[in-house]
């Protein structure tokens, strides 16, 4: 319960005061490439049950059809306003919406696309047992994933077989942690990592 209010008032307050800068990133994303303003693309959230999870569009449009991983910063599929939005985190300032309704969490373990949670193990599944987020000790240890997937001749195989199960651990430890003060710590370390 605590946690929801938490998530609330952060969101909440956190929309209001970055409208401003919500909108002036509309509009860049407007005039820097056609298509839509924003992204929405199908994830798995708690208890497995799908929703739609906002962010900025960073992509040239219907780029998800040539792959569902972003190989490298300068993946070509990446608009020019897109590299920077994905460099410093802007693209998901939008999911503070998902968290406002209810379908995310401040801080959580990332929703993952349903073709990778397809390949879970049993025990794996149980970050479906708690409201996904926005961040976690996984996007703070990979927030260079890319570039890691960039080195392999075979992304698609490295993110199975080597990140996705070393990302799906540190979920795990966050479950085993889970408490206000462990959120407010990957809150302050995921602003040290962008900054």
């Amino acid at each position: 319960m605590v946690k929801r209010l938490f998530d609330i008032f952060s969101s909440l307050l956190g929309l209001v005061i970055l409208f401003p800068f919500l909108i002036a990133i509309s509009v860049l994303i407007f005039v820097n490439s056609r298509g839509g303003v924003f992204y929405r693309q199908i994830r798995v959230g708690k208890n497995g049950k799908d929703f739609k999870l906002w962010k900025f569009r960073t992509m040239q449009p219907d780029s998800d059809k040539n792959g569902l991983l972003t190989v490298g910063g300068r993946d070509a599929r990446i608009t020019s306003l897109g590299y920077y939005l994905r460099k410093y985190k802007l693209d998901e300032l939008p999911q503070l919406m998902n968290v406002f309704v209810g379908e995310m969490s401040i801080v959580g373990p990332r929703p993952e696309v349903r073709k990778y949670v397809d390949l879970y193990t049993s025990e794996q599944l149980q970050v479906l047992d708690v409201q996904p987020g926005i961040t976690d000790y996984a996007s703070i240890e990979y927030a260079n994933e890319n570039e890691l997937l960039a080195e392999s001749s075979d992304p698609e195989n490295k993110y199975i077989q080597q990140v996705m199960p070393a990302k799906l651990k540190l979920n795990m430890k966050y479950i085993a942690e889970k408490s206000l003060g462990t959120d407010l710590k990957i809150i302050f370390r995921t602003i040290g990592k962008i900054i």
